[in-house]
């Protein structure tokens, strides 16, 4: 049976739902193949505007399958080493994924599933959910998702939730910037609704050229490269199909053809 469910709508907005409810959507190393399989589908397929990433039942995900960990626990290092690049690739997948992602945290988010959260462009999340960077309380930490908690929150929360494990409120996770927008889980899909009609606003080709300047840029100096860099860029987009049609709509006081 698939743990993962997609629909696809009209407008190409994809629901990916995590669908294990009786494990609270606690991943494995089958799951994390089957995400990073899917995130590489979606990526080709042209028709796809906005992936939205949820959980099915009352969590988002629990993290780690406790059986699977039982079962990593009697792998070698190498073993170990090649099990967890699993789940690196995966997050690395979601983090590059060239179509806007939008984490709807629907209930509870712990461990490894912070790391979901962290590598989608937009979060939302019910009042209701809880959070927990928890690794540290079971012996281990949370390693492969370091990179994009980090780069979420920055380096001195990391410092406090990383090392703690305790658990964090929807409204503490606001604050310290891991989620964009907190609603209650009833008016949850409304305000993923509203994002997401932001989102189709934009052009898909400058939409996946922003991520990835984006990434380009963050925590780096403004050296002279990189200036040229943002200058290129913006010489390349001006001059694409798609911002030539995006500047002659606004001009001539009509809806862009990228615009559904």
């Amino acid at each position: 049976m698939s743990g993962v469910l997609l629909s696809q709508d009209a407008r190409g907005v994809v629901t990916l739902t995590l669908s294990r409810p009786e494990r609270r959507n606690a991943f494995d190393d089958v799951l994390i193949g089957e995400l990073d399989r899917t995130f590489a589908k979606l990526a080709r397929d042209p028709s796809v505007r906005v992936v939205v990433l949820t959980g099915a039942g009352p969590a988002f995900s629990a993290g780690a399958d406790i059986n699977w960990m039982r079962r990593v626990a009697g792998y070698s290092k190498r073993e170990n080493r090649a099990d967890a690049m699993g789940l690196a690739r995966m997050l690395r997948r979601l983090d590059t994924l060239p179509k806007p992602t939008v984490a709807r945290v629907n209930g509870t988010a712990y461990a490894g599933a912070i790391g979901l959260v962290c590598a989608c462009d937009v979060a939302l999340a019910a009042a209701e959910a809880t959070f927990a960077i928890s690794e540290v309380r079971l012996g281990l930490l949370p390693a492969t998702i370091a990179p994009y908690v980090t780069a979420t929150i920055g380096a001195r929360q990391a410092r406090r939730f990383n090392l703690t494990g305790e658990v964090l409120s929807a409204a503490e996770a606001l604050r310290i910037g891991l989620v964009h927008k907190v609603a209650p889980l009833a008016q949850l899909d409304a305000a993923v609704d509203e994002i997401v009609a932001a989102l189709l606003q934009g052009a898909p080709g400058a939409q996946a050229k922003a991520k990835r300047m984006i990434a380009a840029v963050a925590g780096k100096p403004i050296t002279p490269a990189v200036v040229a860099r943002t200058a290129d860029a913006i010489a390349e987009a001006r001059a694409s199909a798609e911002g030539r049609e995006g500047l002659a709509a606004f001009i001539e006081k009509r809806k862009p053809s990228f615009r559904t």
